[in-house]
């Protein structure tokens, strides 16, 4: 019974693509989707993306997790390292603005375009096409790279406090710079100055 593998294999608010299901053809899978969703066993939010209706400690009714969709879809696709997060998202999240971000922003493999924007239940996804394949070894380089290209846009501290920051978060990433010098020559020319006046340039030495 599908409904049993999805009761056994996914969590409340988690989104549940056809692809993951066990089942004879595509075809099948969607008509018994289409019936849990019609006795109330299943949510449906777009076209082939699902969830398990729950109610929320607040008594109302749960909807699906933006992370946990961002996470299956264009981070960890297949579960292998397929993207990761960009943008002001990205600065906010280690420390170095306040400013909450108003939407997403990831660089992922599954982009189709060089900038993508789309709506997600209520919520703006931007999807980047990466300037390589991301994969688990470079990601982290890729990443920091992304923030050292508008670092001096979105961050709201200077000087030591900055320095301290950054050398925190090339330590919680384990940054590697040798695979950070292979990707410097796809960023613009300003990468090496914001990482010389974050004090980094001995790493890339």
């Amino acid at each position: 019974m599908v409904i049993d593998y999805i009761i056994e294999n996914f969590t409340d608010g988690e989104p549940i693509f056809i692809d993951e299901l066990p089942g004879k053809s595509k075809d099948y899978l969607r008509q018994e989707m289409k019936k849990l969703v019609d006795e109330g066993k299943l949510e449906r939010l777009y076209n082939g993306v699902y969830y398990l209706p729950y109610v929320t400690i607040l008594g109302t009714k749960g909807r699906i997790s933006v992370d946990k969709y961002i996470d299956k879809k264009y981070l960890n696709a297949d579960g292998v390292v397929s993207g990761y997060i960009t943008g002001l998202q990205l600065a906010n999240k280690y420390g170095f603005t306040t400013q909450i971000p108003s939407c997403y922003e990831i660089c992922s493999n599954e982009a189709t375009t060089k900038q993508r924007k789309l709506d997600f239940d209520g919520n703006t996804i931007i999807v980047y096409k990466p300037v390589e394949t991301v994969t688990e070894r470079n990601k982290s380089a890729l990443q920091f790279l992304d923030l050292m290209t508008n670092i001096d846009k979105y961050s709201e501290i200077k000087g030591t406090e900055l320095l301290k920051k950054l050398k925190k978060y090339v330590k919680t990433l384990g940054l590697d710079f040798s695979v950070v010098k292979e990707y410097l020559p796809f960023y613009p020319d300003k990468v090496y100055r914001n990482i010389y006046e974050g004090g980094l340039m001995r790493e890339l030495v």
